[in-house]
């Protein structure tokens, strides 16, 4: 009989500073301590990254925030890596970004929309994310999950094309979907 083997976060800290996972041909991420395999990214999930990269350093200045891109941020005994996030400024060598950091945060799902929309939705109301955003390649949306309570997001509706968007951090920085969704 076999059973999953569970890691602490300082685990899987110091297996990266070990080197533990370089050479390896897929990305993971700690998700409730355990490794998770994260689905390879196709040319689309990369297109809507590098036009959601984009919109959010013209949109914002270093006085509103930090845009990381598929960076891990820290969740007790996880580690996921958003595609992008925005947190509070600073800088973030001394530690990784905790829930109280994120001001939005952006997942981008083609192959992943039910662990997106599931696990990670979950985990992310848990600590308070503020604002979470999933992109749905497939149906051309945005969910818009806000006001975490009780371990689930108490706000939650979806932004369809020819609609706009803007986080709560930045009422100003207006997401045109029709441009995301070309």
């Amino acid at each position: 009989m076999s059973t999953t083997l569970r890691i602490t976060a300082d685990e899987y800290d110091r297996m990266i500073e070990r080197g533990a996972f370089v050479g390896m041909d897929r990305r993971i991420e700690l998700i409730r301590g355990e490794l998770r395999q994260m689905s390879p990214a196709g040319p689309v999930h990369e297109d809507y990254i590098d036009f959601l990269t984009r919109w959010s350093t013209t949109v914002t200045g270093p006085e509103d925030c930090v845009v990381r891109v598929q960076n891990s941020i820290d969740l007790d005994d996880s580690r996921p890596e958003p595609d992008v996030t925005w947190l509070r400024p600073g800088r973030y060598a001394a530690r990784r970004p905790k829930a109280s950091d994120v001001l939005l945060l952006i997942e981008v799902a083609d192959s992943s929309l039910a662990g997106d929309m599931g696990e990670k939705a979950d985990l992310y109301a848990e600590f308070g994310v503020a604002e979470y955003w999933v992109v749905d390649c497939v149906a051309k949306s945005i969910h818009v999950f806000t006001d975490p309570k009780n371990n689930r997001f108490a706000g939650k509706r979806i932004v369809t094309v020819p609609n706009t968007l803007s986080p709560a951090c930045k009422t100003d920085a207006e997401l045109r979907l029709g441009e995301l969704f070309v």
